[in-house]
């Protein structure tokens, strides 16, 4: 046999494909838009009373006593 014939009957478990052809750095604008996301929600959480989305105004009242009256039938 010839050594190319025998490199072809050998099992392969594994292949790899390297492509090099392809634009990089494509997921630092996911990145960049993902943080801009969470650094807006943090100023939105820390400023949210100056912006009038939340604050002291909320007033709850609770009755000492509730009065539940059950039947069975």
């Amino acid at each position: 046999m010839v050594d190319g014939d025998r490199e072809r009957e050998r099992d392969t478990e594994h292949t790899t494909i390297i492509e090099r052809d392809t634009d990089r750095g494509g997921g630092g604008g996911v990145l960049a838009v993902v943080l801009l996301i969470i650094v807006v929600l943090v100023l939105l959480w820390v400023f949210r009373e100056q912006l009038g989305m939340g604050g002291g105004d909320t007033n709850i009242e609770v009755p000492d006593q509730i009065d539940v009256t059950v039947t069975n039938q």
